[in-house]
């Protein structure tokens, strides 16, 4: 079913009211809010690589799932973009027809909901299972991000909003099952080519090496069939 949702009737308003701002504010200002409605993603990826890193020298269980979130937050893009083939709203450029700062995008690239936002809220979600602070620092660039995607006006409110949803929600049902499995599936790729992704031990599980936080924030992942509730 194809829904044809006309966002403008939504918040096409503060819509309005955030582009007029963007216009009068100071060009160093759009000039960096522009550069990391554009660029920005890429620093997700490179939290991501950190995580991986650092959970080599926790446990191969850990490193599983550090290696783990780049699919999870994958999955949430692929239901965003089901979403927006489903819903296909205008992007608010076209059915507002303001001057953004952002070129606007040619009729057919759906604006609900944001691509941006998903992938964004989706890595920091996912990154909370491998290190507090990495999630919480992820956290904050995917606020920025979905500000800055209705800054450029790229897209309405509910658009990032209905994407921060999106890949929130996609990574709660993802990773859990994913870290419950950690340890077998270290135990599986032990025996593969892609042993030396799982650290200088290799075999190790997380109740082998350390099961408390330590001071930069990063936990140890629970072994198999462990119930544990801390990120």
């Amino acid at each position: 079913m194809i829904l044809a949702l006309d966002g403008s009737s939504l918040d096409g308003p503060a819509y309005t009211d955030v582009v007029n701002l963007a216009r009068h504010a100071p060009a160093w200002l759009n000039d960096t809010v522009s550069a990391w409605s554009t660029y920005g993603l890429a620093l997700f990826a490179v939290l991501m690589a950190v995580g991986w890193w650092r959970a080599r020298r926790e446990s191969a269980g850990a490193s599983v799932t550090a290696l783990a979130v780049p699919f999870a937050v994958l999955a949430a893009f692929g239901v965003d973009a089901v979403l927006k083939l489903l819903v296909r709203e205008d992007r608010p450029c076209q059915s507002l027809r303001v001057t953004t700062l952002e070129a606007c995008p040619a009729p057919g690239d759906w604006s609900f909901p944001s691509n941006h936002a998903a992938i964004a809220a989706a890595a920091a979600v996912a990154l909370l299972f491998v290190s507090r602070r990495l999630g919480i620092a992820a956290a904050v660039a995917a606020a920025a991000m979905a500000a800055a995607r209705i800054w450029v006006g790229a897209h309405y409110p509910h658009d990032v909003l209905a994407g921060i949803a999106v890949g929130t929600l996609t990574v709660l049902l993802v990773m859990p099952a994913l870290r419950r499995h950690a340890d077998t599936l270290a135990g599986r790729l032990t025996a593969t080519r892609l042993r030396p992704l799982l650290g200088p031990g290799g075999t190790g599980t997380a109740t082998e090496t350390g099961t408390a936080a330590r001071d930069d924030g990063r936990e140890a992942v629970p072994s198999a069939g462990r119930d544990s509730t801390g990120w």
